[in-house]
């Protein structure tokens, strides 16, 4: 009886263990790779002339681009470098 217990035991932590797996994969890992794959699309369609907003909060429409950087210029014609992962969104017009 003894070997039984422990059998059933360890069976209900494996199964445990699955379902936390489960649940921490499908709430956390999945969506977090979805919204890399989103970043990476908008990085990749970005073109000069967008107007974008950076994780900073800036303003800013798009001068040059580069592999890693963006010259952004903002208003009154200031220019400022970034880094091109930096951008969280593109703006309306």
């Amino acid at each position: 009886m003894p070997q039984d217990q422990g059998a059933q035991s360890l069976i209900s932590l494996v199964i445990l263990i699955v379902v936390f797996g489960a649940i921490f994969y499908f709430l956390i890992i999945r969506p977090q790779r979805r919204r890399e794959r989103e970043h990476k699309k908008l990085l990749q369609s970005l073109k000069r002339g967008d107007r974008v907003v950076t994780a900073g909060g800036i303003y800013g429409t798009i001068d040059k681009i580069d592999d890693d950087t963006v010259i952004l210029s903002l208003e009154e014609g200031a220019k400022v470098r970034i880094a091109k992962s930096s951008i969280v969104e593109k703006v309306r017009k």
